[in-house]
């Protein structure tokens, strides 16, 4: 896998979810409550809503933190109206990046983007200048000693996924992103639980980082996930496992 999804691989390995609790408990606020205003407060009629209550539930967060952001949402008010805004640019080695951000005010949250990126000798680029290069596909991630990859892949095609990845993790189900939650409810009624379960932009092509562009594409994309208005990293970098396990020594 690669860009987002190999992003989301590497934190997992890494255990920055654990380390940036507070932050990802932010973040998942802002998205639920964006999710309520735009779609209503019912989970099972809001899709946008279901999906963010599900990655907060993944994430430990209590329930009455969950209710009280679908409460403020529904309730309106200035402190519900996040607005949505993507920022394109080109991180290390020409790889495309996109960022996601929910934000109550878009000039400092453009100036901290463009912060980052500076400081990181990158630079943003104009609206569509790499976002024609990704897909939004619904992905599912599946690992384990006891996974059973054809059982899986067979439950995933007959609920109409559009393909079923294979690596040294486990396997990963992806979906049409109209097709994600139905996929996602008939594997969980098979008997099978994701680790992660997203609707994310998958890069069509990839760029191989090694040495210091790789550890400087990581770097870039930890800064960009420490600022409070970015909600999700998107980028087309591939880097081995080898490499990995360097950095992570």
């Amino acid at each position: 896998m690669s860009g987002h999804s190999k992003w989301s691989t590497i934190k997992r390995k890494k255990g920055a979810a654990d380390a940036k609790r507070g932050k990802i408990f932010t973040k998942l606020i802002r998205e639920i409550v964006t999710g309520a205003r735009l779609g209503g407060g019912d989970v099972d009629a809001n899709p946008r809503l279901r999906l963010a209550v599900d990655k907060a539930r993944a994430a430990n967060m209590p329930k009455d933190n969950i209710e009280r952001a679908i409460q403020k949402g529904t309730g309106g008010g200035e402190d519900a109206n996040f607005e949505e805004v993507v920022y394109e640019g080109y991180g290390p080695g020409g790889t495309a990046v996109l960022v996601d951000g929910l934000t109550d005010n878009r000039n400092r949250t453009v100036g901290e983007v463009r912060h980052v990126f500076t400081k990181a000798g990158c630079a943003l680029g104009d609206p569509g200048c790499v976002s024609y290069l990704f897909e939004k596909k619904g992905l599912l991630a599946f690992e384990g000693a006891d996974l059973d990859g054809d059982a899986l892949m067979e439950a995933a095609l007959e609920a109409g996924a559009a393909d079923v990845l294979e690596d040294v993790d486990g396997c990963t189900v992806v979906t049409e992103p109209s097709q994600f939650a139905h996929v996602k409810a008939q594997l969980e009624a098979a008997g099978f639980q994701a680790v992660r379960a997203e609707v994310a932009l998958e890069p069509s092509t990839t760029v191989q980082l090694e040495g210091d562009q790789a550890e400087a594409m990581l770097r870039l994309a930890d800064a960009l996930e420490d600022l409070d208005d970015v909600q999700a990293i998107h980028a087309n970098f591939d880097i081995s496992d080898e490499t990995l396990a360097k950095l992570a020594g």
